[in-house]
């Protein structure tokens, strides 16, 4: 008797062949795709009637290069996209890495599914990944001058400028970025008598 999971993976394997490497771990199936079939991938995943990966749940932008505690000898940075087909009920996770870690660049999938269009905004405000034929590669979380992109892991948390509203000032006003390192230490509280009625 083959399980939900051996249906799936011999489906993909079948529909998409050697252009991916797959890996199962904790229920889950992984795609492995490189940058060059990526498109294609993505348009069989959706439109293969044995797959049917109708939803595109998540895509966001990951930083590899402290992976592993810095052991990780890969490409750096890579987009990871989760798929739900909801008329066989199957989920699948979507990894991409960019070939350039000095400009990663990768194929927006906006013209497949739609609902990516923010998610890979996001990928590229954080994280500084380029999506090739996104119509509209624009900042969404940070403000329109902002620097650098903020979830790379080589990005300062210190000496850049923050916008915050000064209620004295009555106005948007600029200040340097300060954090300041605490120690936390637990405070433990216990009744005398807790727990004893």
């Amino acid at each position: 008797m083959t399980t939900h999971l051996e249906v799936l993976q011999n489906a993909l394997g079948t529909a998409l062949g050697d252009r991916v490497s797959t890996t199962v771990a904790l229920g889950e199936v992984t795609l492995v795709v490189k940058a060059g079939d990526y498109l294609a991938v993505m348009q069989t995943l959706r439109d293969d009637p044995t797959l049917h990966f109708e939803q595109m749940l998540d895509l966001c932008g990951v930083d590899y290069s402290t992976y592993g505690d810095g052991s990780w000898d890969g490409l750096r940075f890579a987009a990871v996209s989760h798929l739900l087909s909801v008329k066989h009920n199957w989920r699948v996770r979507v990894r991409v890495f960019a070939p350039d870690d000095d400009m990663p660049l990768l194929p927006s999938v906006v013209n497949i599914w739609r609902a990516v269009n923010w998610y890979e905004r996001e990928a590229f405000d954080l994280l500084g990944i380029l999506f090739e034929g996104h119509n509209d590669l624009r900042r969404l979380l940070t403000d329109y001058g902002f620097i650098g992109h903020p979830f790379r892991k080589d990005f300062p948390v210190s000496g850049y400028v923050e916008m915050r509203y000064d209620p004295e000032q009555k106005r948007v006003i600029y200040q340097p970025v300060t954090i300041e390192p605490r120690e936390n230490v637990p405070r433990v509280i216990r009744e005398e008598h807790y727990g004893m009625k």
